[in-house]
């Protein structure tokens, strides 16, 4: 029972060398992603596209990314709209801020609000 026990723990070990290994690896990608350029990065190299914690934070940033662009056409079109663009403006660079933070900490946290919607729609 002993032997199953320390095999078992060993490769408990290995996976969360794994696992914490490829965390580092894909950091920088993830923190970058949120500022374009590691989304950039994930689709030009093959080595990133791999990564499951670069690829979290990527879908994360472009579910972000569309979603600003989308919120400043829609609040553009009206006065009222323009008068709170700078709110909506605020609300996305905190959540991406907040992105940056998870990905330095090696965290997969979703971004409130949005985060629950980039599996659904980006399915790469």
């Amino acid at each position: 029972m002993s032997d199953e026990k320390t095999i078992t723990s060993e490769k408990n070990e290995e996976t969360s060398k794994n696992n914490s290994a490829g965390i580092e690896d894909g950091k920088l990608c993830a923190i970058l992603s949120y500022l374009l350029i590691g989304v950039i990065w994930y689709f030009a190299d093959e080595k990133i596209k791999k990564n499951d914690f670069a690829k979290f934070h990527v879908k994360q940033s472009l579910l972000l990314i569309v979603a600003s662009v989308l919120g400043n056409l829609v609040l553009g079109i009206t006065i009222v709209g323009i008068f709170l663009m700078p709110i909506f403006n605020l609300a996305t660079f905190v959540l991406a801020v907040i992105g940056i933070v998870n990905a330095a900490n090696g965290d997969k946290k979703e971004l409130v609000i949005i985060g629950q919607y980039a599996n659904k729609y980006f399915k790469f």
